[in-house]
C-alpha cells in the first residue's frame, strides 16, 4: 500500500474502497490479525462491506507482537501504566507513516503549525520512555519554527509567563497538556487568553481525582479565560488522531473513522446518539492492524463522536479517559 491512496481520500466511497483493500492486505501479511479472523471465519471473499470487517481487540497490543510478517521495528511504542500493569505495545514498521499521518491530521484540523507557538505541559510523559504522544509533540514544537516552543515540566511560572506576553503580542499559540498539569496551572496563575488553543489531552495519571468532562472544561474554560477547550483523542495502538474543538465533540482526519458497536453483539453497529463501545478504522496502521475495537465507550452524534468513559474493569488509557 502507498501513502497517497492512504492520505488522499476523498469521500466515503473512496474510504470504503481503501479500507476493504487494508483489510485484504492486513489479513495476508500480519499472522495475529490473520488468526483472530480465521476464528471468527471471515476471509477477505466473505467481505464485500467494511462493516462486515472484524476488529481485533485492542488489548492484544499487550500480548502479542501486532506487525506484518518479518517486518523490523523502527520504534516501539508503549502505554503508560502503574507498576505490574501490562502496558501495550506498538511496533511501528516504517515512523515516516506515523509523522504524515499526525503532520496532516493536525493541519486537516488547525491549518500549518508554523503558525503556532507550540507550548507543551506533559510532565507525566517526559517522565517515561516510549509515549507516542512525546514523540508526536516534539515533531509539531520543531516543525513550528519558533524558538520559544517547547516542554515545560515543573516550570509553572516560566510557562504562565511566556504564555501570557504570547498571548498579548497576538500570536497564535497551541498549549497542549494533560489534564492534570493545566489544572496546576490555572490553581496558580490567572490568564485571559485570546490566541491560545487550549488542548488537554485527557487523563489525570493517578494524580488527581477524575472528573467528568463538563467539570474539568469549565474549570479549564473560567482558568484559562476561553470559550472552549479543545481535546486530542489518540493512543499508544494507533498512529492517527481525532480532535475536538470544544464541547466534547470529536472529528477524524479523512483516514480514519470511528463505529459504535452493540456491546452484545460486535458485528452489530448502533445509530446516532446510542452509546456502545468505540471501534476505530485508521488506516494510517497499515503495518500492524487498522481495525481494532477499544475498551473505550462512546457514541456518535450528528458532527463526530463522543467518548462517554471505559468499559468497567478496563485499564484506565492516559491519552483519552474522560470519565462521564
Amino acid at each position: 500500500m502507498k501513502k497517497e491512496s492512504i492520505f488522499n481520500i476523498k469521500d466515503e466511497a473512496d474510504f470504503t474502497r481503501t479500507a476493504l483493500e487494508v483489510f485484504r492486505f492486513q489479513y495476508r501479511n500480519n499472522p495475529v490479525y490473520r488468526k483472530f479472523c480465521d476464528l471468527l471465519n471471515r476471509a477477505p471473499e466473505d467481505i464485500q462491506e467494511v462493516r462486515e470487517i472484524p476488529f481485533m481487540p485492542i488489548e492484544f497490543f499487550k500480548s502479542h507482537r501486532v506487525l506484518g510478517g518479518n517486518l523490523d521495528v523502527a520504534e516501539t511504542f508503549s502505554s503508560s501504566g502503574t507498576t505490574g500493569m501490562q502496558t501495550s505495545k506498538h511496533y511501528v514498521h516504517d515512523l515516516s507513516w506515523y509523522e504524515e499521518s499526525f503532520r496532516r491530521g493536525f493541519e486537516h484540523f488547525y491549518g500549518p503549525v508554523k503558525d503556532y507557538v507550540v507550548l507543551a505541559l506533559l510532565p507525566s510523559y517526559l517522565e517515561r520512555t516510549g509515549s507516542s504522544l512525546i514523540y508526536m509533540v516534539n515533531d509539531m514544537i520543531e516543525k513550528s519554527g519558533h524558538e520559544v516552543s517547547g516542554f515545560f515540566l515543573n516550570d509553572l511560572e516560566g510557562l504562565a509567563g511566556l504564555l501570557k506576553a504570547l498571548d498579548s503580542a497576538g500570536q497564535k499559540v497551541l498549549l497542549i497538556g494533560v489534564s492534570f498539569a493545566l489544572l496546576d496551572l490555572v490553581e496558580s496563575f490567572d490568564f485571559s487568553l485570546k490566541h491560545t488553543v487550549v488542548m488537554e489531552t485527557g487523563g489525570m495519571k493517578g494524580r488527581r481525582k477524575e472528573l467528568i468532562r463538563d467539570e474539568l472544561h469549565g474549570i479549564l474554560k473560567q482558568g484559562f479565560g476561553v470559550s472552549k477547550i479543545h481535546s486530542e483523542y489518540g493512543m499508544t495502538e494507533l498512529l492517527s488522531q481525532a480532535y475536538s474543538k470544544g464541547d466534547g465533540i470529536f472529528n477524524t482526519p479523512p483516514w480514519m473513522q470511528i463505529r459504535v458497536r452493540d456491546m452484545e453483539d460486535p458485528f452489530s453497529y448502533l445509530g446516532k446518539g446510542r452509546g456502545g463501545g468505540i471501534n476505530v478504522i485508521d488506516l494510517a496502521n497499515i503495518h500492524s492492524c487498522s481495525f481494532l475495537a477499544t475498551q473505550d465507550l462512546g457514541r456518535a452524534k450528528e458532527e463526530g463522536f463522543e467518548v462517554l468513559g471505559r468499559f468497567d474493569n478496563s485499564d484506565i488509557r492516559g491519552c483519552n479517559l474522560m470519565v462521564l
